[in-house]
């Protein structure tokens, strides 16, 4: 008998050789484990799942809306239903604008500086150009040695606006003063700070900007 053998049992529950039964470990720590690894992943499926949801009512929703918006307002958008997208008119050059022309404003020129000779200077370059020329000479009273910027357009305020902007390419700097005349004619008052005309090519570009004005650029998307 085997030292092995409990006494009192023989046979064959008799135990011999020198090898033993060995008990299997429990399985109570493997289904712990299994317990922890399910939950975990569990709660990463729930958590991303409410990611998806926040997407679907705050980003995605709003984002398509507005790619939607933008795709129906932009020439290259295609439009819901499957039509084809419009396709965006060019716009045009902007109608121009009938300006008087410089014989139709009379001028008259004032010298409100202590240069003497300046007011017929100026007075015969405008003429030049194609201004009619009304009085010249010095400044009234009220305007003399008393203007320090570059001159001033006064006129009465039933004139067309156009009368002073096309006189205004003529000089820089200007400003516009109104009075109670009736007459159309606008008196051009040399300040301190008049050098001379606006060279004859500046002020030409200036006056077919204003009888042509550029249209405003398209709106990108």
């Amino acid at each position: 008998m085997s030292m092995l053998t409990p006494p009192g049992m023989g046979g064959k529950y008799r135990v011999t050789g020198t090898a033993y039964p060995r008990l299997s470990r429990p399985r109570r720590r493997r289904r712990i484990v299994f317990t922890m690894l399910g939950a975990v992943l569990g709660l990463a499926l729930l958590a991303y799942g409410s990611l998806q949801l926040i997407h679907v009512f705050r980003g995605d929703g709003a984002g398509q809306g507005k790619r939607g918006t933008a795709a129906g307002n932009c020439p290259g958008g295609k439009p819901k239903g499957g039509a084809a997208p419009a396709v965006a008119a060019s716009p045009g050059a902007a109608a121009a604008i009938v300006l008087p022309k410089p014989g139709d404003i009379t001028v008259n020129v004032y010298n409100a500086t202590q240069r003497a000779g300046l007011a017929k200077a100026v007075g015969d370059e405008l003429k030049k150009r194609g201004f009619a020329i009304g009085q010249v000479g010095n400044a009234p009273a009220d305007f003399d040695k008393k203007v320090p910027g570059t001159g001033i357009l006064l006129g009465s305020a039933k004139t067309d606006k156009a009368v002073y902007s096309v006189l205004g390419t003529q000089i820089e700097g200007d400003t516009l003063q109104n009075d109670a005349r009736e007459g159309s004619d606008v008196d051009l008052i040399l300040g301190d700070a008049f050098t001379q005309l606006s060279p004859q090519e500046a002020a030409d570009k200036e006056l077919a900007l204003l009888a042509n004005p550029q249209p405003a650029p398209a709106a990108t998307c």
